[in-house]
């Protein structure tokens, strides 16, 4: 499970350094939870997922400053679909359904989320979204513009939209890890609706 020590990686100056101690301290926590997510979600979909991690491959100087990994239905790939995301951020940990980087069909995901938005306004009150994957801002999806959002996935050409839950770096659950994986989880089980709505 991520500690303390999982965000002071971000502390860690210089490309290489900070990603020898991504692949050292987080991918192995990734790789972790990631298999118990798996089985949970693929027992929900009825669906093999595939974990991928995030390889940061075309940095050449600057350290990334977040890191993550997806359980995507693609042995291949899966930025091309929407896909489950665990990621952390200097500040907080994220789980997201995600769609980024200019995924085919966008336009149609799009529309089908505007058409069917009850699916994210009965999410659970602390449910987050994200509209670009590389700027670590969110907002609580209660008080924010959907519509817009989603308008802006469909029409702009690097609109991006990510939803779910955070845990922040302060959060008591850390000290108890059964308890954050269970929030896991059960953020993921709440986006199964959305993901199997967007599945064309």
């Amino acid at each position: 499970m991520f500690t303390q020590e999982s965000f002071k990686v971000f502390d860690i100056t210089g490309l290489d350094e900070r990603m020898e101690a991504i692949r050292e301290k987080i991918q192995p926590i990734f790789k972790e939870l990631d298999e118990r997510i798996k089985k949970e979600l693929e027992k929900e979909l009825n669906e093999t997922l595939f974990i991928h991690l995030a390889q940061h491959r075309r940095r050449s100087v600057y350290p990334p400053a977040n890191t993550w990994s997806a359980l995507s239905n693609n042995k291949r790939g899966y930025k091309m679909t929407p896909h489950f995301q665990l990621g952390i951020w200097p500040e907080y940990v994220f789980m997201y359904l995600s769609m980024i980087d200019q995924p085919p069909k966008k336009e149609q995901m799009a529309d089908l989320l505007l058409q069917n938005s009850l699916l994210l306004t009965q999410l659970p009150v602390d449910t987050v979204m994200n509209t670009d994957h590389t700027k670590d801002n969110y907002e609580y999806i209660a008080q924010a513009n959907v519509k817009q959002a989603l308008e802006r996935l469909k029409n702009v050409k690097k609109g991006e939209f990510q939803v779910g839950r955070i845990i922040t770096r302060d959060s008591e659950l850390w000290q108890e890890p059964e308890q954050a994986l269970e929030y896991m989880l059960a953020t993921y089980r709440c986006l199964v609706p959305c993901y199997q709505l967007l599945q064309f």
